[in-house]
């Protein structure tokens, strides 16, 4: 599954990967390379952080699940019996 992302969230992207490189490398890397780094990343580590964002979600929807089964659960009323 590769990863899609917006062009203008990629050139975004770009421009950190060269700003890193700058900041902690001391090094200037053009715009293709951080591109051709970026797609690589999205390619190899994407799906694996997007199975934990959909792991994340599930656990969230399940705690909100049980919330609302709790909450159905409070608004059931007794039912009287009648005596046989």
């Amino acid at each position: 599954m590769d990863l899609k992302i917006s062009d203008e969230y990629k050139q975004e992207m770009v421009e950190k990967i060269q700003s890193y490189f700058e900041r902690e490398r001391d090094e200037s890397i053009g715009e293709l390379a951080a591109e051709l780094m970026l797609d690589f990343f999205l390619k190899e580590v994407g799906a694996i952080i997007y199975n934990q964002g959909v792991a994340d979600a599930r656990t969230v929807l399940q705690e909100r699940m049980a919330e609302f089964d709790d909450a159905l659960y409070s608004l059931e009323r007794p039912v009287r019996r009648t005596q046989q």
